[in-house]
Parts: C-alpha cells; sequence; structure tokens
C-alpha cells in the first residue's frame, strides 16, 4: 500500500493528452508523462484494502505486485520498485502504455469510481529504469547445453526466450518478419506505443545469448522438422493472425480490406520499411467506414485520421453500452460500459446497433455501407435500412485463429487444434501433441491481451525447463 490516508486526501491523477488537433498530424506517442513527485502522490493512493484485486488472477495475469511496488514508489524508492516489477513481467514499458488496465477495474477504490492509476505508474517506474540504466543483459551464469527454438517474436515468445536464455539454455527465435515485436511492432500504431521501445528489449536479449533470426517463415521456407533436429524444444508462439470473415457481399470491391493489412503497411511506413512494392492502402482524403468495436478498429480510426481521412464512421453491432455499470454486480472483473479511446476521442462518428449488410460500389469501387439497425438480439429491424458513404471499408470485427498453411499445413492431423482451430495445450506444461513442441500465447488460447501473451511465455518458458532439465527455478 501507500500512505494510510493517501486515497482520502490525494485526487486521482492520470497522465493527459496532447490536444487532438496536434497529435493527429503524426505518428508519435502523444501522452505526457507526470512528473516523478506526482507519479509518488498517485502511488500514494493505493489503500490498505486488504484484499487487493489488482494484483490476482482478476486484475493481473501476471500477478504484478501491484500494492508493494505503489508503496516502493510512495517511499522513494524507485530501484527496488523496477526490481519488484521485473519480477513478474519482463516488459511493464510495453503494458504500461497498451494493456487496457483491468488492474484499474479491479481496484477497491474503483468502487467510487477513483482506481489508483495504476498503468501510469507502471509506466513510470519502466521508464525511470530505462532512464536510470537499471535495466541492461543478465545473462545466465552458466549453460546447461540445451537449445531452444521459439517461433514467432512477438510478447509471448519474447518473454519465454528471455526467461529460458536467464535459466541458461540456448535460445533461437525464428521470426517471419524482418524485425521482432510481432503485432506489437505490425499491428499497434506507433502513436499508442514507439517502436525504439521494442528494440531496446531485443538489444538487452541479444546481450543475454538470445539469436534472433529474421525472415524465417516456419513452414515455408523452414520445416518445423528442421527446427526440431536442431533443438531439444520447440514453443510456437505464432499468434492468432487469421481474420473473421464477415461474409459480407462487396467484399472484393477496391477500397475494401480487412484491418490488419492497412495498419501493418502503415506501421512498415513509419518504421522506414520499404512498401513501394505493396499496393498503396491509404485513408486521405476518403471517407472511411470502420466495421467493428474493438481495440483494432480504434487503431485503424486513429490511423485513418493521422492519414488524413475526410471522415471515420465506426459502426459497432452491439448496443450502446451503459454509461457507468453496476458495481456491486460487475466488480471486480471487467465491465462493459461506454468507453471512449483516444482515437475516438479525435472526431469518429460511432453508429451503435448497426449491422453491415453489404458493401456496395460502382465499377468495382466500394461507395458505401448498407447497414441496418438491429434489435437487442442483432436481428436487423426491417425497415431501419441505411447507406454510409466510402471510399475506404476496413473490417475489424476481430480474428478466428492462427493462419492456416504453412506450419499447421506442413503438421496436418499430427497437431491437436481446439474447436476454435487454435493449437492445442494445456496451462500446466504447455504441450501440444508432438513430441517436444510447445505453444503459448494466441496461438494456444486465441487472440488476446499483450499482458496475457506475456504469462503465458513466460509459464511455457518455466515449463520447457522442467521439461529439458527436471526442475526449474524460474517462476510461474
Amino acid at each position: 500500500m501507500g500512505k494510510v490516508t493517501g486515497f482520502l486526501e490525494i485526487d486521482r491523477q492520470e497522465q493527459k493528452y496532447q490536444p487532438a488537433s496536434d497529435r493527429i498530424r503524426h505518428f508519435r506517442e502523444f501522452t505526457l508523462p507526470l512528473e516523478d513527485k506526482e507519479v509518488e502522490r498517485q502511488a500514494a493512493r493505493c489503500m490498505d484494502c486488504g484484499v487487493p484485486y489488482c494484483h490476482g488472477p482478476v486484475g493481473c495475469p501476471v500477478n504484478n505486485q501491484i500494492p508493494d511496488w505503489n508503496d516502493l514508489v510512495y517511499n522513494g524508492d524507485w530501484e527496488e520498485a523496477a526490481r519488484n516489477l521485473h519480477s513478474t513481467n519482463n516488459f511493464p514499458e510495453f503494458t504500461g502504455r497498451i494493456c487496457p488496465a483491468p488492474c484499474e477495474e479491479a481496484c477497491t477504490l474503483n468502487l467510487e469510481d477513483v482506481p489508483v492509476a495504476i498503468k501510469t505508474v507502471e509506466q513510470a517506474i519502466a521508464d525511470k529504469a530505462w532512464a536510470e540504466g537499471w535495466i541492461r543483459p543478465e545473462p545466465a551464469p552458466f549453460r546447461t547445453g540445451k537449445t531452444v527454438a521459439i517461433v514467432g517474436a512477438g510478447p509471448a515468445g519474447l518473454a519465454a526466450a528471455q526467461q529460458l536464455a536467464r535459466a541458461g539454455h540456448t535460445v533461437h527465435v525464428y521470426e517471419r518478419e524482418p524485425r521482432a515485436g510481432g503485432l506489437m511492432r505490425y499491428g499497434i500504431p506507433d502513436f499508442k506505443m514507439e517502436k525504439h521501445y521494442i528494440d531496446r528489449r531485443v538489444e538487452q536479449m541479444e546481450g543475454e545469448g538470445v539469436v534472433f533470426h529474421y525472415g524465417a517463415n516456419v513452414g515455408v521456407n523452414l520445416t518445423v522438422d528442421e527446427l526440431k533436429q536442431r533443438h531439444d524444444a520447440v514453443l510456437l508462439t505464432v499468434g492468432a493472425e487469421r481474420p473473421r470473415d464477415p461474409e459480407l457481399p462487396g467484399m472484393d470491391l477496391q477500397g475494401c480490406m480487412y484491418a490488419m493489412p492497412f495498419l501493418v503497411q502503415q506501421n512498415r511506413r513509419v518504421g522506414g520499411e520499404d512498401v513501394s512494392a505493396e499496393q498503396p492502402y491509404w485513408a486521405g482524403g476518403k471517407h472511411v467506414v470502420v466495421i467493428g468495436g474493438g481495440d483494432t478498429a480504434s487503431d485503424c480510426v486513429g490511423t485513418s485520421f493521422r492519414q488524413g481521412a475526410l471522415s471515420v464512421t465506426q459502426l459497432d453491432i452491439r448496443q450502446r453500452p451503459p454509461e457507468k455499470e453496476d458495481k456491486l454486480t460487475v466488480w471486480p472483473y471487467w465491465p462493459t460500459k461506454m468507453r471512449t479511446s483516444s482515437s475516438q476521442a479525435e472526431g469518429a462518428d460511432r453508429e451503435f446497433a448497426a449491422a453491415t449488410l453489404a458493401v456496395v460500389g460502382e465499377d468495382g469501387h466500394v461507395t458505401g455501407v448498407k447497414c441496418a439497425r438491429v434489435d437487442e438480439k442483432r436481428r436487423p429491424i426491417p425497415g431501419s435500412e441505411f447507406i454510409l458513404r466510402a471510399e475506404l471499408v476496413l473490417v475489424a470485427i476481430g480474428f478466428a485463429g492462427p493462419m492456416e498453411g504453412t506450419y499447421l499445413a506442413e503438421l496436418g492431423d499430427s497437431i491437436e487444434r481446439d474447436a476454435r482451430t487454435n493449437v492445442k495445450a494445456n496451462t500446466q506444461d504447455y504441450k501440444t501433441s508432438i513430441d517436444g513442441v510447445f505453444a503459448a500465447g494466441d496461438v494456444r488460447r486465441g487472440q488476446s491481451l499483450v499482458v496475457w501473451a506475456i504469462r503465458e511465455g513466460r509459464q511455457a518458458a518455466r515449463a520447457i525447463d522442467l521439461h529439458l532439465t527436471g526442475s526449474s527455478n524460474l517462476p510461474r
């Protein structure tokens, strides 16, 4: 906890944003960090609540010891706070920026709608640790002689790689893209998290002995069988990138596309990668309609504004949620309530209870989206149809599972899948149906949060360490 009476004396204060009129002119982060003294005041608000749901399985998947490091920050011991934070989370500067903070929803003070600013404190601790030079490579003092292949350099793969390297194993990470990070680099826009944060973590991990192989598309130019022959264990952390098919008439029209290619191309531009050979996806000068109500849809909104869209409309089939949840019914769990992202606040029109019936066009190009209002069971209401003007339509209704083809085509029926087509493995040993092959992160659980990927990567690392050596000092 922090100060005994801190929650009574100090008001909640969060990071502020640059004005929307300024931030839509660039792709950089636009949050305005708090001064250290104010962060310490916010940490002081952590109360002696008895049962801190914030850091249990309800509030934090990686079990961050939130009351502990709040107390350390309140008392000015930032270095020990950083050590405590890193004991449960390999990459707190990632989660401090892009996690939706279920910990704050689970905070006891959220019963009064003024939770501790946990996410702000977490980011401040991580950023200060880097600024002060407290974060450096931690190579293992010994080598086990065992080697592990990790397929995919997203958050699950990176977390597992760091844990296994520190346990003394030789770790090779095989990544399809030219840089590490997975969807943190290529899906999440830079205005939410700049990519130099990933680069410095990769540099740290290389200092710990992790070897990265880029352009390695397992199942295309490298087989799982080859990896099994080279290594003592293989961990699949390749994500779940297959988009959910809306089965809409008009999806083949030019100007209608899934969200991820649009976001990935822009991230490549910002990162200085050559996209000249690709068909350009650009919202500038267009009326844009984004289908979907989640985080990916919100990222499309913010990216479209920065590219110069004339208007952006976001369609959500769900009924407009209540402005405030019933705390006694929902708390400490994640509530359904009206939320407005920073991207939506930049000027998006939001249509709730709106089903998309078809994408319409002329001469092979998109001209609009045909919609209808829906009832509480999400059934279109006859006579409520309307058409939204659009020259670009971005479909962001979620992901259906891992990409078919590639390594899944190679493994065929030998690898067991669950009902949602994810690679089947439990959360105790993370073993797949193939001996020596493990799976963690989105490829196992389906598309989820970065913090869940980090948790699964860490737990899979312990399982692999046990598998290879018979014992493990890695935390679970």
